[in-house]
């Protein structure tokens, strides 16, 4: 599908396990990407490739109204069946629509489409594959890049091509310097801001010109001083984005692993949040419980034969402390119908047998449970 930017495609839409997101570098063709498709097909995920034009790695704007369209296929997907999601990135394209696309999922840029779509993506994402990248465009690395063989198609460009790509490098260098420093910082701090969404993977060579060894390894330290679940795989010699060819067991290997930390971690996501779901409906309806702390859940034994539950709830509606009443007092005789025995001596007084078959006996020492319905009195007032 056509966008501004750029254009996007499913490139297999069989699978169940997840989907792969898949940057891919500029004129990259697609007999260059189909072994890529077939790996990450051959584990049950499927592959959405994005292709984002030349200029749009150096204009934000268009690289923002891609990204806004890669999610919104996405989010159409995960409505119908919610699956984790892995980005992987090769060469430059991370600044081609990646970065925006993160931008836009952590809201830190405006975006097209809901608030509640762009968490249903972030809550998604479970991984990232870096491979030959991430590349920096400014200065004569740009030059480079533009000259590169994955780029131009061409082992020996002609001199006119070679001419008139130092002279378009160099020009938006001169012309917008200060931006595309800006552009990069911007682009470097939303890659480190993405260091807790899961693990990542990264691919590199010791002699890629494009994507210098110190440049990436550095990238690799920093994402893990935040936190960040890197594994760098790192070889003597091995071309730009050609990592896959010239050592695909070893490739292989690592993304069967970071493509199973991704879908564990999902599952885990999931569970959590079922948990939490349980946890809300799980309030219980007695109207006493929630006037207990949590320590009263469990039950102890007394020397009444009573739980301490038991006596938390019966004491719910006790007056602790409450002032006594002299039954001998004007207010004992108002509310008691005028008359109060002083002497009780040779009163029938049985002792009480309790269901457990212990005596309890009449004492003062001892407070019986109150029962407001023996205590209601007319006043003779």
């Amino acid at each position: 599908m056509w966008w501004e930017g750029g254009r996007f495609c499913w490139g297999a839409k069989e699978g169940r396990a997840g989907i792969v997101v898949v940057f891919v570098w500029p004129s990259s063709l697609e007999r260059q990407l189909e072994p890529y498709i077939q790996l990450y097909s051959s584990f049950g995920w499927r592959s959405l490739i994005c292709h984002a034009d030349f200029l749009t790695l150096y204009f934000p704007e268009k690289a923002a109204s891609l990204a806004d369209g890669v999610l919104k296929e996405l989010v159409q997907e995960l409505n119908v069946s919610p699956l984790p999601i892995v980005f992987s990135a090769f060469s430059g394209a991370p600044r081609g629509c990646m970065y925006k696309v993160l931008q836009l999922i952590d809201g830190k840029c405006e975006g097209r489409l809901s608030v509640d779509n762009y968490q249903l993506v972030k809550d998604c994402l479970c991984g990232q594959i870096y491979d030959s990248s991430p590349v920096d465009f400014t200065g004569d690395l740009g030059t480079r890049f533009i000259l590169h063989p994955t780029v131009l198609k061409r082992s020996h460009p002609p001199r006119v091509v070679s001419w008139m790509a130092k002279a378009l490098a160099s020009g938006l260098s001169t012309f917008f310097i200060d931006r595309f420093e800006g552009q990069h910082a911007d682009f470097l701090r939303t890659l480190y801001s993405s260091a807790n969404v899961g693990p990542f993977l990264i691919f590199c060579s010791e002699d890629d010109e494009l994507a210098p060894y110190p440049v990436v390894c550095n990238f690799a330290h920093h994402l893990e001083e935040l936190g960040g679940d890197v594994k760098l795989i790192k070889w003597n010699s091995s071309p730009h984005v050609g990592h896959h060819k010239h050592h695909a067991a070893d490739y292989k290997t690592a993304v069967s692993e970071l493509l199973s930390k991704a879908a564990t971690l999902y599952s885990e996501r999931r569970r959590q949040f079922h948990v939490q779901q349980e946890g809300q409906r799980g309030v219980t309806n007695d109207p006493c419980d929630h006037f207990l702390l949590p320590s009263s859940m469990e039950y102890h034994d007394t020397r009444d034969g009573c739980s301490t539950q038991d006596e938390h709830k019966c004491e719910i509606f006790h007056l602790p402390n409450a002032p006594s009443i002299n039954a001998h007092s004007v207010l004992a005789q108002i509310l008691f119908d005028g008359y109060v025995p002083k002497n009780v001596e040779g009163w029938d007084i049985k002792a009480n047998s309790s269901v457990t078959g212990r005596q309890t006996l009449p004492s003062g020492h001892r407070h019986a449970r109150f029962n407001p319905m023996k205590h209601i009195r007319r006043s003779r007032l």
